[in-house]
C-alpha cells in the first residue's frame, strides 16, 4: 500500500516536472526564434548599407544621395567618453560607500534605495530632468547635456555592480588586512576592491553598454546636428536619434543608413558584453 501511495506521487511529481521542463523549453524556443529573427533582419538589411561612404561622410540632407553617418558616430563617441568619465568615479566610489557603510548608518541605506529605483526609471524621465536643470537654463541643446543625461543612467549600474562585487569578497581577507594595521579606506580600495577588479570592470563595461542606444534622453539634450561638430557645447549628432529619425523617413537612403546606425550599434554593444565577458571569466580562471 506505502509503496503504491509512494509510486503514485514520485508519478505525479515526475508529469509536473516535464510539463515545466516542456513549457520552460518552448518559452525559450521561442525567445531564441524572434531573436535570430530580429538579428538576422538587421544584418541582412544592415550590411547592404555598409560602405566607406557610411563611415567618412557625414548625414546627408533631405533628398540627397549618398551620405553617411561620421558625425553621428563622432557625436556618439564623444559624449559616451564623457559619460563614461563622469560615471565610473562616481558610481565606483559609491558602491565601495555602500559595500563598507551600508548597514551602518540610514544615509547608505537611503542611497541604495535610490540607486535602485533610478535602475528602474524610464530614460525618458531622466532625459526631461536633465533638459528642465541644464538645457532650459542654458538655452540650447549640447553634447553635454547628452553627456550628463546618459550618465545618470550608468551611474546606478556601476554603483550595484560595485556593491555586489565587493559583497562576494570573503570577510577573512578583511579581517587579516585589518589585523595588519591597515585603515579602512586602504583595506576598501587596495584589498577589497582590487579583489574584485575584473568584475567592476564588467560592470562599467555593462553600463557603458547599455547608455550607446538610449534615444529617449539624448532627444532632449544633445538633440542633433546635421553637420559634423566636435563642439560639446552645440547641438550634437548621435548614432540614436540619427537612426530614430532616418528609420521613419520617407527617404530610401536615409533608411538604409538608420539600418546600418542600427548594426553599427549592434555590433559595438556586443563587442563590449563580449569584452566583459572574457574578462570576467579570465579572473575566475585564474
Amino acid at each position: 500500500m506505502d509503496k503504491s501511495i509512494n509510486n503514485g506521487v514520485y508519478q505525479r511529481r515526475l508529469l509536473t516536472h516535464r510539463i515545466g521542463i516542456t513549457l520552460s523549453f518552448l518559452a525559450m524556443t521561442i525567445g531564441i526564434f524572434f531573436l535570430l529573427w530580429i538579428l538576422l533582419t538587421l544584418f541582412m538589411k544592415g550590411f547592404n548599407a555598409f560602405n566607406i561612404g557610411m563611415l567618412t561622410e557625414s548625414t546627408p540632407p533631405p533628398g540627397a544621395t549618398g551620405g553617411g553617418l561620421l558625425n553621428a558616430i563622432v557625436g556618439s563617441l564623444l559624449m559616451v567618453g564623457v559619460a563614461t568619465l563622469i560615471c565610473t568615479p562616481i558610481g565606483i566610489l559609491a558602491g565601495i560607500y555602500l559595500a563598507e557603510y551600508g548597514d551602518e548608518n540610514w544615509f547608505a541605506q537611503l542611497t541604495r534605495f535610490v540607486t535602485d529605483v533610478m535602475l528602474s526609471a524610464p530614460s525618458i524621465v531622466i532625459g526631461l530632468f536633465v533638459y528642465a536643470i541644464f538645457v532650459a537654463n542654458m538655452n540650447h541643446f549640447s553634447g553635454w547635456a547628452g553627456s550628463i543625461a546618459i550618465s545618470l543612467i550608468a551611474i546606478p549600474v556601476i554603483v550595484r555592480t560595485t556593491d555586489n562585487m565587493l559583497q562576494l569578497v570573503p570577510g577573512s581577507l578583511r579581517e587579516a588586512a585589518f589585523a595588519l594595521g591597515a585603515p579602512r579606506w586602504k583595506v576598501a580600495i587596495l584589498v577589497r576592491l582590487r579583489a574584485v577588479k575584473a568584475g567592476v570592470i564588467t560592470g562599467v563595461l555593462l553600463a557603458v553598454a547599455r547608455i550607446s542606444g538610449e534615444t529617449a534622453p539624448l532627444l532632449f539634450t544633445a538633440l542633433n546636428n546635421q553637420f559634423f561638430n566636435a563642439d560639446m557645447n552645440k547641438p550634437m549628432a548621435n548614432l540614436p536619434v540619427v537612426i530614430y529619425q532616418f528609420a521613419m523617413s520617407p527617404y530610401e537612403n536615409w533608411r538604409a543608413l538608420a539600418w546600418g546606425g542600427a548594426l553599427l550599434v549592434t555590433l559595438s554593444v556586443l563587442g563590449l558584453n563580449i569584452l566583459s565577458r572574457t574578462l570576467f571569466s579570465q579572473k575566475i580562471q585564474g
